[in-house]
């Protein structure tokens, strides 16, 4: 079982996906499941948990309309209001798919770097807490020491951390983001996604060799049991193609032992998720 835990779809419009730059140009294009099958299949994946990528309702329920048509989709994180005072009756929209299996909020685009612990939002997720699903922590480096505060409170809600919380990859710099990272470590429910790094690095001039490091202190922190590839398809193809950014990983993890590398690949993906069979 081969998962990749983090991929988007999109039918691209101006309007909603404004955050696509000019030099981002290569997204501005419908990505959907049909490409998905496409870059996957020629490297032996085929599953993907699919995340959202808007911060609307309605794009939850068009990933779980996407899902329902494929066994490839084995889950979808979605969104949902956590600061709104109906965000249960939205939980309980979704709750009972078999593909919905958590969601996120895209947290390091708020100006508030502290957004996380609002009280409006904090008693969103411990709404959330009373349902079997799962939050997507999606944070810079900067927002690690509030993650920790979220994750401190909740010790039962299942946490993932997006793209090793986007150290900065292009200048080489490890600290601060290594001492908190380990710190988010130290909680038992909260997993790590190595996705996300290409497009922290040199887009043109990267090396595979230059995310060893950052790898290394990931595989040190969260161990081999508490971490899932990602490829942050079609993002990543700001930096490379969707074979080559998941061979950065699936190369690292030949040291490890081959039950090991299981996790890392797709077991992981698939307990923490709790991800309904293919």
């Amino acid at each position: 079982m081969k998962i990749d835990a983090h991929q988007h779809f999109w039918k691209y419009n101006e309007r909603e996906y404004g955050w696509m730059s000019d030099e981002m140009d290569v997204l501005r294009r419908d990505f959907l499941l049909d490409d998905l099958a496409a870059v996957q299949d020629p490297i032996g994946f085929d599953g993907a948990v699919t995340v959202q990528a808007r911060m609307t309702v309605e794009e939850t329920e068009w990933l779980l309309s996407i899902a329902e048509k494929s066994p490839r989709i084995r889950g979808i994180v979605g969104w949902v209001d956590f600061c709104a005072e109906n965000v249960r009756e939205d939980l309980d929209r979704f709750a009972d798919h078999p593909k919905a299996v958590g969601f996120r909020h895209v947290v390091h685009d708020e100006p508030d770097d502290e957004y996380m612990l609002r009280p409006d939002f904090l008693r969103g997720l411990g709404i959330l807490n009373d349902y079997d699903l799962t939050y997507d922590l999606l944070t810079f480096t900067k927002h690690l020491p509030v993650a920790e505060k979220v994750v401190q409170q909740f010790p039962d809600l299942p946490f993932v951390l997006d793209h090793i919380s986007k150290p900065f990859i292009k200048d080489g710099a490890v600290s601060p983001w290594d001492d908190d990272l380990r710190v988010l470590a130290s909680y038992d429910n909260v997993t790590c996604k190595i996705s996300g790094m290409v497009t922290e690095a040199d887009w043109t001039n990267w090396k595979p060799e230059d995310f060893t490091p950052y790898m290394d202190i990931v595989l040190e922190a969260f161990g081999p049991n508490r971490l899932m590839i990602g490829s942050d398809w079609p993002v990543c193809t700001l930096a490379g193609q969707y074979g080559e950014v998941m061979q950065i990983v699936v190369d690292y993890v030949k040291k490890l032992s081959t039950d090991e590398q299981a996790r890392i690949l797709g077991g992981t993906c698939a307990e923490f998720y709790r991800l309904p069979e293919a």
